[in-house]
């Protein structure tokens, strides 16, 4: 059979024309490849740095703990003992709190006299001075976050939280902590 009397049936006609089309896609995507690469060159050239945007300086920084784990009655005292100090100043007054050489005044309450001028009862509470160390570091790093020169405790807080039942129809204590800092040079300015 010489070339002309043969003629291919349709399965054969079929897989030349996928052979067809897989080269065309082939060369269609070279193409394409080539002409994206050429784009993202364009773009590249063309992109601009971001402008940089100004971040303005808050005027306060604040820190919540809900429900926490705590005595009310300890965490109430304790605030009143920061409230106007640094929360380094702080830190470092509770952790005397913690290590027994300093006691948490609370002179309304019928606890035992302690050492120190001006110091009526007092008590060294340490699992809520150790939660309140927590939370002053992170009203410190918010502090610099916020850009707050020179923070000062303005308010501490706390606050009775829902108190979930325990065994025996026994009540587990809670509280809500709320400590807020502000630049020290502001506050004196508004008086």
């Amino acid at each position: 059979m010489t070339e002309k009397e043969y003629s291919p049936s349709a399965r054969e006609k079929k897989l030349n024309q996928r052979k067809i089309e897989k080269t065309d896609v082939n060369v269609n995507l070279k193409n394409k490849e080539k002409e994206i690469s050429k784009r993202g060159e364009n773009e590249n050239k063309e992109k601009k740095k971001p402008a940089k945007v100004e971040i303005k300086p808050k005027e306060k920084a604040f820190v919540n703990g809900n429900s926490m784990r705590l005595s009310l009655k300890h965490c109430k005292w304790i605030c009143r003992m920061i409230k106007g100090k640094t929360p380094e100043k702080a830190i470092e007054m509770l952790t005397e709190v913690v290590n027994g050489k300093r006691a948490v005044p609370m002179p309304t309450l019928e606890v035992g006299h302690r050492k120190g001028k001006g110091m009526a009862g007092g008590r060294f509470p340490r699992k809520a001075s150790l939660e309140i160390i927590n939370l002053l570091k992170q009203v410190g790093a918010n502090a610099n976050v916020s850009m707050v020169e020179n923070p000062v405790i303005v308010i501490a807080k706390a606050n009775k939280a829902s108190m979930p039942f325990k065994r025996n129809r026994r009540r587990a204590k809670r509280c809500h902590v709320y400590i807020e800092v502000k630049d020290k040079t502001k506050i004196r300015k508004k008086k």
